[in-house]
């Protein structure tokens, strides 16, 4: 076995940090760690949180540069929230960090350059929150397939929109298997970490 991914949330009666916890770092092709979270904040070796990591290479793709822009990040949760936002840092972003309970969110909001939506609240963020011509990420997932964004309202204001379902979950899936391959390699003494 060459990756471990914790399937989550899980139930009431486990510690789901205690089980993340014990996954072993050459294992956790997840990102879940707390040691991955260090090692990627720092840019060692290691394995990126997956959705942030999705997100990353879907900002790539499109040739979303960073540098110098305001990304607000509205989630603060250990595996997705808080890494997307040290990623974002990374590529010289200003980074935000929001969630639920922020003051005035809608007018934070309305500056950022790139917005990040990972708190899981349906349509939390509407179109007349979105500065125009603002890359939005929707990496929100609630019952009935929709996002933290609402995408009609939000479509006509943003350059760059993520759907949900469809946008940043694939890309999830992709880092996940990429990340189990390099550990395996790995593992199996045929590529450095």
């Amino acid at each position: 076995m060459h990756g471990i991914l914790l399937q989550h949330p899980c139930g009431p009666h486990i510690d789901e940090r205690a089980a993340f916890e014990a996954i072993a770092p050459e294992k956790d092709v997840d990102g879940v760690t707390m040691h991955s979270f260090a090692a990627m904040s720092f840019a060692l070796p290691g394995f990126v949180s997956c959705t942030p990591g999705g997100i990353m290479r879907l900002l790539e793709a499109y040739d979303v540069d960073l540098a110098g822009k305001h990304a607000v990040v509205v989630g603060r949760s250990a595996i997705l929230g808080k890494p997307a936002g040290m990623l974002l840092l990374a590529k010289d972003a200003t980074v935000t960090y929001c969630h639920s309970h922020t003051t005035d969110l809608s007018a934070i909001v309305r500056e950022a350059d790139v917005v990040v939506a990972a708190v899981g609240r349906p349509r939390l963020i509407s179109g007349e929150d979105i500065k125009p011509g603002a890359v939005v990420i929707d990496a929100g997932y609630n019952p009935g397939n929709v996002g933290d964004v609402d995408y009609d309202t939000t479509l006509t204001r943003a350059r760059l929109i993520t759907p949900v379902p469809g946008g940043v979950g694939p890309m999830t899936i992709a880092i996940l298997l990429a990340q189990t391959v390099e550990a395996a390699a790995y593992q199996l003494g045929m590529q450095r970490q």
